[in-house]
């Protein structure tokens, strides 16, 4: 057999056209390898209560009793919305437990029938007074000012145009709404205890 051909040089080709066949394998097992990665879904990091607007210092995320667990975002914005909720009314309710010894509406009766503090709740005309008040919020509540799935809990828009929707304030309405909420109750419970509305437990009256 001659030096340039024969069964030598046809086996060195046979095993060329197998190493090109192997990497051709290898290369398109590799790309469908890469296809299949890219095909895998989008892994979503868990959701965590404590790194939202509201785990503030001192005390951080506070919830010792594990109501509201890392994982559940639903839960999160239900509580969250309550929370708010319960907040601006004990702002509002602490304020109006003292405003209302001093300041009463000039008609029916408002001014000589009804006594100051919790009291005057289940007197007339004050019960009218809270029936209406009650009936209004429910209207706003249900109709008006309902929660957007799209939007944070609470967030009802800015109407006045105030620009004031940030990390900050809204930080700042947390605090106060449940400083609000251990406020307004302890005026009610020492009023029930003593007999004295908010303005006789400040020595303001």
């Amino acid at each position: 057999f001659g030096a340039g051909g024969g069964p030598r040089a046809s086996g060195a080709g046979r095993r060329r056209a197998a190493a090109k066949e192997g990497v051709e394998a290898a290369t398109e097992e590799g790309e469908k390898k890469k296809e299949g990665f890219k095909a895998l879904p989008k892994q979503t990091r868990p959701f965590y209560p404590a790194e939202q607007v509201g785990a503030v210092a001192p005390l951080g995320y506070f919830d010792p009793l594990n109501i509201c667990p890392p994982g559940n975002e639903g839960n999160f914005r239900f509580l969250r919305a309550a929370e708010l909720k319960h907040g601006r009314v004990t702002m509002l309710a602490s304020v109006g437990l003292i405003s209302q010894c001093f300041i009463k509406f000039p008609f029916w009766g408002f001014q000589t029938e009804v006594a100051n503090g919790i009291q005057c709740v289940g007197q007339i005309p004050a019960a009218y007074g809270v029936f209406i008040l009650v009936v209004a919020i429910s209207i706003m509540e249900l109709l008006v000012w309902t929660d957007n799935p799209k939007r944070e809990p609470g967030n009802f828009g800015d109407p006045l145009g105030l620009n004031m929707y940030n990390e900050d304030m809204r930080n700042r309405e947390l605090n106060n709404g449940r400083f609000a909420m251990f406020a307004t109750a302890g005026i009610i419970a020492a009023e029930l205890a003593t007999g004295k509305d908010a303005a006789q437990q400040l020595g303001l009256a």
